[in-house]
């Protein structure tokens, strides 16, 4: 009979325990509920507040006329703009080739080797450090020697924040490819280089472009490393691209801790502006990266 009644408690006791177990899990949720509230309802309340006081700044000259001088009326960022075009097209464009052919390393060649581990341990480094530090190192590397901020060392600087990203999405998408299909194109007697280039390149195509897409979001809004090597000026660079280099991201750090509203206006309008940029970049990857999700 004790054993009768051990065998039959187990389940009275779980019947006692359910209900608590139904309130810790309803206490849970609430939880989690309230949190993602507060969460929604703070970017929301920044994203309302930018798009407020952004729409306020926009005017008919602001992507026709160059940043205005201290206290000066009117004026525009077609300058800023332009220069953190000719800024990230610089870094993606070093970028892409590194992080594409070091990715490529990883996945193919390098796998398990020890120097294998070793890049992908740097490159977890610089996936997380400081976009700041980077900033330092580029202007010890570049622009001291050079004795000028310049736009080249500006792109260096986004390259290597962006290098990192290019990589680690290479590589997960070169992973993804089936062995079969190399195993296929090597019976058929094509060589290692081929079979990548002709084989896992176009298998992996869309994930490729998507971590490059991604990357060029991720410096599109980058101040730190900017602030100590392309700096910033209020009127068209040089065609050589020395000296303070217009942008976008650096002029609205500096326009709207200044005190001429007209300055904080186009700040706000700056700011609006890169966000819907940064938006617009993350969608793309999104819709370039779906079709290969469904294969």
């Amino acid at each position: 009979m004790d054993a009768i009644n051990t065998l039959a408690a187990p389940p009275l006791a779980r019947s006692r325990v359910r209900p608590g177990r139904r309130r810790a899990d309803a206490m849970l949720r609430g939880f989690c509920a309230f949190a993602t509230l507060i969460g929604v309802i703070v970017l929301g309340s920044i994203l309302l507040m930018l798009i407020v006081e952004g729409i306020r700044g926009f005017t008919p000259t602001l992507l026709t006329q160059p940043t205005p001088g201290p206290g000066s009326e009117g004026g525009g960022i077609a300058n800023a703009v332009l220069g953190s075009l000719i800024l990230t097209a610089i870094g993606i464009v070093i970028a892409t080739p590194v992080g594409v052919m070091a990715g490529t390393f990883l996945a193919e060649y390098g796998r398990t080797s020890k120097l294998a581990v070793l890049i992908r341990f740097l490159n977890d480094i610089l996936l997380s450090a400081p976009s700041i530090l980077i900033g330092l190192f580029v202007y010890t590397l570049m622009v001291r020697p050079m004795g000028s901020y310049s736009g080249w060392a500006g792109g260096v600087a986004l390259a290597i924040i962006a290098t990192p990203v290019i990589v680690r999405t290479t590589e997960d998408m070169l992973s993804l490819v089936p062995g079969t299909l190399r195993e296929a194109g090597a019976a058929l007697g094509a060589p290692p280089s081929m079979v990548i280039m002709k084989v896992s390149w176009r298998a992996a195509s869309a994930g490729i472009v998507t971590g490059i897409i991604l990357a060029l979001a991720r410096i599109a809004g980058e101040t730190a490393p900017l602030l100590f090597t392309a700096l910033n000026n209020n009127s068209w660079f040089n065609a050589d691209l020395m000296g303070g280099v217009p942008n976008l991201p650096v002029m609205i750090y500096q326009f709207a801790l200044s005190p001429y509203p007209n300055w904080q206006q186009l700040a706000w309008a700056g700011a609006l502006l890169i966000t819907v940029t940064i938006l617009a970049l993350s969608v793309i990857a999104r819709l370039v990266i779906k079709p290969q999700r469904a294969r």
